[in-house]
């Protein structure tokens, strides 16, 4: 047993089962572990962006840590973006970064980069092994700080994981769940108690079904009303779920929801901003007028929490909570557009689907109408770093092979991470991926015209222009089925074939 089994074994131990890996030359011999360590997938992505998105996904599904094998500083680098997005959704990761040798690094070889300043910008958790001896309780101390939401970064220099390790012992690995703030539950249950104007904001667990189903009695009891995060990390939904209110992602309609409470309670949820600051425009979206509190201050204990503010307000005695009745949208007919092709997902999704939406403009209109179908799991970008939808979908895909996934996706997005497509076929996971092809950064031409530069010029109209992109030919090459819908009739029966068939598809949806 050398350094790298000894990784790989405490991390099997304390519960991780995949590594999302794209590794070099410093991390062979963990490479090698993956083999000789029984209990854990290795899963190759093509670029960093696919390996951390990956581990986004499959963390918010099963609320547990996958792992990341990446290449020294530069590929932490390559995936930084989609970890960004893992913090703000509190996703619980581990990455795994080789370095080199302890005696090479002061030679400043040309990889050599300062990880540790990169690893702060996203990780809760940061170390860098100091010693053979230390690496168990180093990757068990990693295991724990992930499960408390958080970005865990270990860097294991090369020559600690050759190194012969016999009889160095297995760390174990002590998660507890933190206590809550009773008198913050008791403070928000008064609020809720003595005003008729209220929302409980929601994110992280409290969107799970659990969550879900415990604040739908405190809304029974109190007359509340319920809200999610403009980007949740992950919403239980569907038929015999609480609907919740999604608060708009344009500042003036968030504005206009929020002016309503005089109470607003977070509940895992952040409180809620403007995405950009414009001339004129304001920051916080709560203004000091209203009254807010915040129960929990853990993924851990937000549930706990939650149920604790159910039993203060007498939700127990307040009958049934009202939840969303089944119904689907109707089926539109013709020509695709951002509208019909909302609707159609929406119409056809089959029960238990996770749908990864990444559609941005395009799908502005989908999560409405989906409240009636059967139920299902909806993740989002939570950071606004694009490219997360193709690998979070492979994730999710890996996490839950029994559930059928699906990513709602955006053209120009899908371009950062296109090679989740490969990973996609090589794992033969059975991922529906539906482009839309607007072939346009729309989102930046809406925000291009809300900052009122004026009518854009020949550059201004070139740099959001995505024409050109034949993603039927980029799904085929990378091993993927693939076909182009143009009309409802068209997308329909592609989409039917794709839920039928095992294996990944890609439908490239071309809006008018």
């Amino acid at each position: 047993m050398n350094g790298a089994d000894v990784l790989i074994q405490t991390a099997v131990n304390a519960g991780v089962d995949v590594c999302f890996a794209n590794p070099g030359t410093t991390e062979m011999p963990l490479v090698s572990a993956l083999d000789n360590v029984d209990g854990i997938r290795g899963v190759l992505g093509l670029f960093e962006g696919v390996c951390t998105g990956a581990a986004d996904g499959y963390g918010r599904m099963k609320e547990k840590p996958a792992m990341t094998l990446l290449h020294l500083g530069p590929g932490f680098a390559n995936g930084l973006a989609n970890l960004h997005n893992a913090r703000r959704a509190g996703t619980p990761l581990i990455n795994v970064i080789g370095e080199h040798a302890t005696w090479h690094l002061p030679a400043d070889p040309p990889l050599a980069m300062e990880i540790a300043a990169l690893s702060g910008t996203v990780s809760g958790w940061h170390r860098t092994v100091g010693a053979l001896g230390d690496l168990s309780r180093d990757t068990a101390k990693a295991f724990e700080a992930a499960m408390a939401g958080q970005i865990a970064t270990l860097v294991v220099p090369h020559d600690f994981q050759w190194s012969a390790a016999d009889g160095q012992g297995i760390v174990s690995t002590e998660i507890r769940t933190p206590r809550f703030d009773a008198r913050a539950v008791e403070h928000a249950a008064d609020l809720l108690k003595a005003n008729k104007r209220t929302a409980l904001v929601l994110g992280g667990p409290a969107l799970t079904r659990k969550g879900l189903m415990t604040a739908a009695r405190i809304r029974s009891a109190t007359g509340c009303d319920l809200v999610c995060e403009t980007f949740p990390a992950r919403v239980d939904r569907g038929a015999g779920l609480p609907d919740v209110a999604k608060l708009p992602y344009l500042p003036e309609m968030a504005l206009e929801v929020l002016k309503h409470y005089d109470v607003l309670i977070m509940a895992g949820a952040r409180e809620p901003v403007a995405f950009f600051g414009y001339e004129g425009s304001v920051s916080r979206l709560i203004s000091d007028s209203q009254r807010t509190a915040r129960i929990g201050d853990h993924r851990r204990n937000i549930i706990y929490a939650l149920e604790a503010l159910s039993e203060s307000v007498g939700a127990d005695r307040s009958g049934e909570p009202e939840l969303a009745r089944p119904g689907r949208p109707e089926m539109p007919t013709g020509k695709l557009d951002s509208n019909k092709v909302c609707t159609v997902l929406a119409a056809m999704q089959p029960e238990k689907a996770i749908i990864v939406e990444e559609a941005i403009t395009s799908g502005m209109g989908y999560f409405a109408q989906a409240a009636g179908c059967p139920p299902f799991t909806y993740l989002t970008v939570t950071g606004g770093a694009i490219g997360h939808g193709p690998p979070c979908s492979v994730g999710a895909a890996v996490a839950c092979p029994d559930r059928p996934v699906i990513n709602f996706q955006a053209d120009g997005s899908a371009m950062y991470t296109v090679q989740s497509l490969w990973t996609q076929a090589r794992e033969n996971l059975n991922i529906t991926t539906l482009v839309c092809n607007n072939r346009s950064y729309d989102i930046l031409k809406m925000e291009q015209a809300r900052a009122q530069t004026g009518e854009p010029g020949p550059y201004g109209r070139k740099l959001t222009d995505l024409d050109g992109i034949d993603w039927v030919k980029m799904g085929e090459a990378q091993g993927v089925s693939s076909v182009a819908a143009d009309t409802v009739e068209a997308l329909v029966p592609a989409i039917e074939k794709a839920l039928k068939e095992d294996g990944p598809h890609l439908i490239e949806m071309q809006l008018f």
